[in-house]
């Protein structure tokens, strides 16, 4: 089912666009210098993105994204209605979009057809809203101009904001097979983010270039253009922690204490269950690290635990290395819900927080299944979980664990830094 409405987003998009271009090539543009303009920054916008390899979904590029907003609203250039219309809007600013993703697609970190197909039904939409209203004047005769006019804008924009973040949530649902509703939550809520400068910015730039012509545009995209410049920034510093974290959870692997790639599988299989389980990004974000560090209290031991393999321990064993892994982790600076997720990670189910439970369960079954200790292999381990949902873990966890592996279990990549 996600399958398909992705590939409906996509033809639907394909089909706007052949016939958009094919309308602009026989009538020809009709605004060539506002075509030019907010096409260049589409172009100049979308290779100002610097996508992260291992983001789960792609950065936005807001400037990109406010251009085309901007033009689907244009209704003036210096006092002058313009008459460029919805498929004129699309061709140029798909045309512009596809010639600044083509230099991120070469270096093999573009967002290919999906970002593409987003962003001419997003704009689509807005124009076909805004310019037969306007070009027809129907909009000045009901809505006159002033206040009621910023409500229209307004009521437009939000519009917009759910549209796209409709067609980001189906798009990204059929890319890696996570639950709709929490895309679709993390969408709007990212909408009232970036998304809000995004639409502010569009609407103050189609108006002001509706009083002072084209040359309102590079004044009105300067603050966005710092706005994404301290976006990539601020994505950097994020980027650089979290390969720091992996760094330290590796070291449990280098010294001897755990399995190779053990703590990545556990992070990775969180996060996947954590998705089906609709939790935000944040939360993501908080059992991944947790996920990653739950056997960084093993460092503190003189003598290993075989294997690594801690949810084979007595339960007060295992309590006082979860403990010992909080201490840790709290040196080490990270964000105090993630080392209260290690402390905790140990306790029975229901005296845990939420993401605890699911370290705990996902642990366990690595435990089980890494090493081969199982002699019934994944199902047994599972069932063996089952039987421990009575106090050990929680059962609506297990069950997603359990549907999340049928599907082939991949969850949020973890990068590996180099060495």
């Amino acid at each position: 089912m996600r399958g398909a409405a992705a590939r409906a987003v996509r033809r639907a998009a394909g089909a706007l666009v052949a016939v958009a271009l094919a309308h602009t090539l026989w009538h020809g543009l009709a605004e060539p210098g506002a075509a030019l303009a907010f096409g260049t920054l589409v172009a100049v916008g979308e290779l100002a993105r610097r996508d992260r390899p291992d983001a789960p979904e792609h950065q936005p590029a807001p400037l990109g994204s406010a251009g085309a907003l901007a033009y689907a609203l244009l209704g003036q250039n210096a006092g002058q209605p313009t008459h460029h219309g919805v498929l004129e809007t699309v061709t140029v600013v798909a045309a512009a979009a596809l010639a600044g993703i083509v230099p991120h697609v070469a270096r093999g970190r573009g967002p290919a057809l999906d970002h593409l197909a987003r962003r001419v039904l997003t704009v689509a939409f807005a124009a076909a809203c805004f310019q037969p209203l306007y070009n027809s004047g129907r909009l000045e005769d009901r809505v006159v101009q002033g206040p009621y006019l910023a409500v229209f804008l307004l009521l437009l924009l939000g519009l917009t904001a759910l549209c796209d973040a409709v067609l980001a949530a189906a798009l990204a649902g059929a890319r890696t097979g996570w639950p709709y509703g929490p895309l679709l939550r993390d969408g709007l809520r990212a909408q009232l983010g970036i998304g809000s400068a995004i639409c502010a910015t569009g609407v103050v730039m189609a108006l002001g270039a509706a009083v002072a012509g084209l040359w309102a545009i590079p004044v009105f995209s300067l603050p966005l253009l710092l706005t994404q410049l301290s976006f990539h920034r601020i994505t950097a510093v994020r980027t650089t922690y979290r390969q720091t974290i992996t760094s330290l959870a590796r070291a449990t692997e280098i010294a001897g204490y755990t399995p190779p790639g053990h703590s990545r599988r556990v992070a990775a299989l969180s996060c996947a269950v954590g998705r089906e389980l609709g939790l935000s990004e944040r939360e993501l974000t908080v059992l991944e690290y947790a996920a990653l560090m739950h056997d960084i209290g093993q460092l503190s031991l003189v003598d290993p635990v075989p294997d690594g393999a801690t949810a084979e321990l007595p339960a007060a064993e295992a309590r006082r290395i979860a403990g010992l892994g909080g201490e840790v982790a709290r040196q080490t600076g990270v964000p105090a819900e993630v080392a209260v997720v290690v402390e905790r990670q140990a306790d029975p189910y229901r005296e845990q927080p939420a993401l605890a439970r699911i370290v705990r369960a996902v642990n366990a079954y690595d435990d089980l299944v890494g090493g081969n200790r199982h002699p019934g292999g994944s199902l047994a381990a599972l069932e063996q979980l089952r039987l421990g949902t009575g106090r050990d873990y929680q059962p609506e966890v297990v069950e997603c664990l359990a549907r999340v592996l049928a599907r082939g279990g991949r969850g949020r990549v973890v990068p590996v830094p180099p060495g």
